[in-house]
């Protein structure tokens, strides 16, 4: 990309920072995925699961996602406990919370 930043309007700053935190937030998850899987091969190979290895012991399993933040996929809430930040803030702009539910 060889945009000159100091020509850039303010919204276009702003555009490029969100775009910037999305790709980080989605590497670090691509990362995270890939060492996960490498791990979970080599406990394997030992003829465990990781989770035995690292001693998870989950006494309820996570809800699943229910709403998404569309300028930033990574960003869900389960629709249980606190609303998040992100949601709080576009509910105060006018948005509907229909409008981030998933699928």
């Amino acid at each position: 990309m060889a945009k000159d930043i100091d020509k850039l309007s303010l919204a276009e700053l702003k555009q490029l920072r969100k775009d910037v935190d999305n790709a980080i937030a989605s590497f670090k998850d691509r990362e995270k995925a890939k060492a996960r899987a490498a791990l979970e091969e080599k406990a394997k190979e030992f003829g465990f699961s990781l989770d035995e290895i690292v001693g998870k012991k989950s006494r309820r399993s996570k809800a699943p996602a229910k709403f998404r933040n569309p300028e930033n996929p990574a960003e869900t809430w389960s629709g249980r406990g606190r609303r998040p930040k992100w949601l709080e803030d576009s509910l105060n702009k006018g948005s509907q919370l229909e409008d981030f539910l998933i699928g």
